[in-house]
């Protein structure tokens, strides 16, 4: 049976930045949740917030010391995923190395995925 990579995993400065912002929430927050939703110019967006509580179905990922919730309608998209954060002069945010995304918008903020791909995926997963 082939392992699978591990579903997501976060830089150091993604981390970083996540623990900042678990810090400043001001309420009660178990981590980050990281989804997936249509929309974009190709079709797809990671979507995150704040996770307040875990659905039964999320699957929880501790890297670095920060969790991350994620939803269970995005797992599939994001197996083998990098978070990473990155800052410059004009804007700062999570950005994702997907290795599931068979194409990329130019500004990084939407994929798509080669759908022959992930059914293989999930037909080796189920072997």
């Amino acid at each position: 049976m082939n392992q699978l990579p591990s579903m997501l995993t976060l830089t150091a400065a993604a981390a970083e930045r996540a623990k900042t912002l678990i810090d400043r929430s001001g309420g009660e927050v178990l981590g980050l949740k990281v989804g997936v939703k249509t929309g974009g110019c190709s079709g797809l967006m990671y979507e995150i917030d704040y996770a307040r509580d875990k659905s039964p179905l999320d699957q929880v990922v501790e890297d670095k010391g920060v969790k991350v919730f994620i939803d269970p309608t995005a797992m599939m998209y994001l197996i083998g995923s990098e978070m990473d954060y990155h800052e410059d002069k004009f804007q700062g945010g999570f950005v994702f190395k997907n290795p599931n995304a068979a194409a990329q918008c130019g500004c990084g903020e939407s994929f798509t995925i080669d759908r022959d791909e992930l059914i293989e995926m999930k037909r080796d997963e189920n072997q």
